[in-house]
């Protein structure tokens, strides 16, 4: 039998009427659903042999075996497909009898083709269910796997506080600097606790602009704004039963801190544009790489501050913990390598550990991987590639130039662009990265690059 197109839906009719099978095969098919036909036990269960069927409509009485025997074999070959039960001996016993062969539905002849036509739309859309559950389960499997936390004595307090932390559904806040590993810590929390298979959905809230945060978090219902065509939840409501990770806390607008202490305490939210609340059942992370103590009463609530810092840790940034470059490097490289050993000579784990790492992992994680494309086939150096001047911050080399007998005394304004320009380039053009690199807003280093044009 052909394969067909592998993008259509398939359904398949396994009934010995003939003019009824060729009926429905007329009704149902599409562009979007193949729809085939076999009159005989044996020529439906070769069908699901030989490609796979999504939905199957299977008469109860067939010349050459019974329904209910022909279910079992059919999902031996094709375990996923949803078969609907026809029968024109409908009776308690049958249904009972279909469903536990595997059945997802009884029908009961005579009955048209619209009500067919429901029940094989149901039949489609429990599979598309199936399949996104089945594949988000398979993605969190990974997730989890994939979120290891490395480091020796310079992270074993912050590996302390992650336990404790899973332990509980309290909030919790990670500070570090930009590249530390404060979304890893947040997942290793998450994955360690009781929410295992709950959603982690997170969000940074100095990536998106300040009028769409609250819509972003919170939703909103049809016509609450010019654009809002239908109703649609937020990240509460998606991350229900799970984590939601607020990156870059510092940067949400002090106007919506109150909302969101509201649906922390309450444990309930409003929709943009509705009058009445949900419940929400969420366990919140967040995390910045500011010192909020210093915005608060400011730009900061101190009533939100308090509520999100029950549990608080810090990430020590890599250059106060050089000692776990070695075993980061591994972890990392074997990642790259797709578990393939990469080795790096100790002489190149003394020039790594030598440098002062200002985009902490992220950064390390970069150059390996730039030095692993690039260096392939030849002796492994990613030292090589920071540069001698990326070596020293950009305001130590201006502060080397300026020291120079005769150099002119740059204004502060100018020393600022200099250094926002030299972060841009190690973030390869990326404002996202190097606003977060140099601790402002997007909004604020937009702002700075447009007044220098």
């Amino acid at each position: 039998m052909a394969n067909g197109n592998p993008m259509k839906k398939t359904f398949l009719v396994i009934d010995d009427d003939r003019v009824f099978a060729n009926t429905v095969r007329d009704y149902l098919s599409s562009d979007a659903v193949e729809v085939m036909v076999a009159n005989s036990a044996m020529d439906g269960l070769a069908a699901c042999q030989q490609r796979k069927i999504d939905v199957v409509l299977l008469d109860q009485q067939l010349p050459d075996a019974e329904g209910h025997t022909l279910c079992a074999a059919i999902l031996k070959s094709n375990d996923q497909a949803k078969i609907i039960f026809s029968t024109a001996f409908p009776s308690f016993e049958n249904a009972v009898k279909a469903i536990r062969s595997g059945a997802s539905d009884y029908l009961s002849k005579p009955y048209d083709l619209e009500e067919l036509s429901l029940a094989v739309r149901q039949a489609f859309r429990t599979l598309e269910l199936e399949n996104v559950e089945q594949i988000q389960d398979y993605q969190r499997t990974r997730e989890s796997e994939q979120t290891v936390v490395i480091g020796g004595e310079g992270l074993a307090e912050t590996m302390k506080m992650v336990d404790l932390a899973a332990t509980t559904d309290s909030p919790v806040l990670i500070t570090g600097e930009t590249g530390a590993g404060k979304t890893l810590v947040a997942k290793a929390i998450h994955y360690k606790g009781r929410a295992l298979k709950a959603p982690f959905i997170s969000i940074n809230c100095a990536s998106l602009p300040e009028n769409l945060i609250e819509a972003e978090l919170f939703g909103y219902e049809k016509g609450a704004f010019t654009g809002a065509a239908a109703a649609r939840k937020g990240l509460f409501e998606m991350a229900e039963g799970g984590t939601l990770f607020l990156d870059e806390i510092g940067e949400m607008p002090i106007h919506l801190q109150a909302k969101l202490l509201s649906a922390i305490e309450e444990k309930n939210l409003r929709r943009l544009g509705s009058e009445s609340v949900r419940p929400v059942n969420v366990r919140i992370i967040a995390a910045t790489g500011i010192n909020l103590e210093d915005f608060l009463g400011q730009t900061f609530r101190k009533d939100l501050y308090y509520r999100l810092s029950v549990i608080r840790m810090h990430i020590p940034p890599l250059r106060e913990r050089r000692s776990d470059i070695p075993m980061l490097c591994r972890h990392l490289l074997k990642a790259l390598a797709d578990g393939h050993e990469v080795e790096l000579s100790d002489a190149e784990l003394d020039n790594l550990a030598r440098y002062d790492w200002p985009g902490n992992v992220r950064e390390l994680k970069n150059i390996l991987e730039r030095a692993y494309l690039l260096q392939r086939g030849s002796e492994f150096r990613p030292s090589e590639l920071l540069g001698q001047t990326t070596r020293k911050t950009a305001l130590a080399a201006l502060a080397a130039e300026n020291a120079e007998p005769g150099a002119p005394i740059l204004p502060l304004d100018e020393v600022e662009m200099r250094h926002i320009q030299f972060v841009l380039g190690r973030c390869s053009g990326n404002y996202t990265q190097t606003a977060k690199a140099l601790g402002i807003s997007l909004s604020t280093l937009k702002r700075k690059l447009k007044s220098s044009d």
